[in-house]
């Protein structure tokens, strides 16, 4: 081999593995600002179809609706959806098909990751 294919190798390996480590930094330094988001998983094991979801930080009056593409149906049907950034203790607002709303206070959302609802809860009783 002459001494120029050498010459050329070598750069053309070095520049290989330069634009190898380019993608990993930029996205490391991308990502360096931003915290996982929270996953809450609900399953609704009533009876009844849940049309409406809010969440707000505990105590708060100022809910924020979480998007149902579709109504939530009774039986054992889930949903997993984003918990906005803030406070571990949150307050749940379950509106039911039929027009039952149900406000389940102070759940823990960095202590459990799910909630089940059951028809107690559906009809006012006790969590679960």
């Amino acid at each position: 081999m002459n001494l120029t294919r050498v010459t050329t190798l070598i750069a053309m390996l070095a520049f290989a593995l330069g634009n190898l480590f380019v993608p990993t930094a930029s996205a490391a330094g991308a990502n360096a600002g931003l915290t996982p988001a929270r996953h809450f998983h609900l399953v609704n094991a009533t009876f009844d179809s849940i049309i409406a979801l809010a969440i707000a930080p505990a105590d708060e009056v100022s809910f924020h609706d979480i998007a149902l593409d579709q109504p939530l149906q009774g039986g054992l049907t889930s949903m997993i959806f984003d918990v906005p950034a803030g406070e571990c203790l949150r307050d749940l607002r379950v509106t039911f098909h039929g027009g039952g709303t149900r406000l389940l206070p102070h759940i823990d959302v960095c202590r459990s990751s799910g909630l089940r609802l059951t028809s107690q809860i559906a009809k006012g009783g006790a969590s679960s």
